[in-house]
């Protein structure tokens, strides 16, 4: 009786698979080794020691660099044209420079017939006063009445005080003509011009600004509770905004403190420089005096999710130090906490390690920088 041919596809199928399965489980199968991942190759570094040194303490504080004093140079007539215009913005002018001239009009006229006046009234004047004269020699006598003579000395003193009238009228009209001049206060610089030549002026209209003497001041917001430790004459570095850094001293020390922002104003003397405006943005420090401190270059903080960190050398592997910051002074910064005088850490490439690596300290390490390889 012949086996059939689907029976023994079946049996041939579950045989190759019984025996794929053995081989699988087989002493010599299990005994090959898995592949493996390849070690992290080590790092190789230079260590930086944190150094002790004394460094400024210091306040911070922001604010708007302005003009030390500002004044706005107006009209003290009106009723005149603007004749002429002899300055403008960003120029630098001297105390008494004549700046602007306004349309004499009828104040010449006005000043020459006061003149001609005071002329009439000194006229006046002198033969009232030679009658009284006159009259005077005569008391006593029966020539003259009392009254005459009365009327002859109030004449004279009448016609006096005419002449001091005339001569008040020829000095407020000389004043007036004056005042077409328009000067300079003060040395300093033209901030800003308003006036427009031909304008029909009026009386305090603002004609120009002028910066005086050409200093400016830095007027920073400091915490009221600060504002103790700040004395006039302390020095203080400033950082405008798009300009070089600069020196500067405290004038003074506003009294009061603003309720809204609790904040005071510092006033500080600066000095001029081509790249240095009214109006920009400063940033400040106050130095208050020197202090110790623990210092690292910057280059060997890690700054990772809010928080600092150091790589501390320990051996041949490297252990990550949560830290603590504070000052800066140009590529190094102080260790407030977490780190002791003299640890050795990894001076720079601390990006690319993570606690526990392996790590080759390069011989000659020290403070200058050097990437990890």
């Amino acid at each position: 009786m012949k086996t059939p041919i689907p029976f023994l596809t079946a049996a041939l199928t579950v045989a190759l698979a019984a025996a794929f399965v053995a081989a699988l489980s087989s002493p010599a199968f299990a005994a090959e080794p898995a592949a493996s991942a390849a070690p992290k190759p080590a790092l190789t570094v230079k260590r930086v020691v944190a150094q002790p040194a004394n460094w400024p303490q210091t306040l911070a504080g922001t604010g708007s660099i302005s003009a030390w004093q500002e004044v706005v140079i107006g009209a003290e007539i009106g009723g005149q044209r603007l004749a002429e215009l002899n300055a403008d913005v960003g120029d630098r002018v001297r105390k008494g420079q004549v700046l602007a001239r306004l349309s004499p009009g009828t104040l010449e006229a006005d000043l020459a017939a006061a003149k001609a006046a005071l002329l009439e009234a000194e006229a006046s004047a002198r033969e009232a006063h030679q009658t009284a004269e006159r009259v005077k020699t005569l008391q006593g006598s029966e020539a003259l009445s009392p009254q005459a003579i009365d009327q002859a000395l109030a004449a004279d003193a009448a016609a006096q005080a005419r002449v001091a009238a005339a001569k008040a009228r020829v000095q407020a009209d000389s004043l007036r003509l004056s005042y077409t001049q328009i000067t300079a206060p003060d040395d300093g610089v033209i901030n800003a011009r308003i006036a427009t030549p031909g304008a029909l002026v009026q009386p305090g209209q603002e004609l120009f600004r002028l910066q005086r003497q050409g200093r400016l001041e830095w007027r920073a917001e400091v915490p009221g509770a600060e504002l103790a430790q700040l004395k006039v004459g302390q020095t203080v570095r400033v950082q405008p905004s798009g300009a070089p850094a600069l020196e500067g001293r405290i004038r003074r020390v506003a009294p009061q403190i603003d309720p809204q922002t609790r904040n005071g104003l510092v006033y500080v003397d600066l000095k001029a420089g081509e790249a240095l405006r009214a109006g920009l943005f400063a940033r400040g420090d106050f130095v208050l005096g020197e202090s110790s401190a623990l210092t690292l270059p910057q280059t060997a903080v890690l700054l990772r999710d809010g928080f600092s960190y150091v790589f501390r050398i320990d051996g041949s592997k490297v252990r990550e130090q949560k830290v603590q910051l504070g000052r800066r002074e140009g590529n190094r910064v102080e260790v407030k906490a977490g780190l002791a005088a003299g640890t050795a850490v990894v001076e720079s490439g601390v990006g690319f390690l993570v606690d526990g690596d392996t790590v080759r300290v390069a011989n000659g390490g020290g403070d200058t920088a050097a990437a990890a390889k």
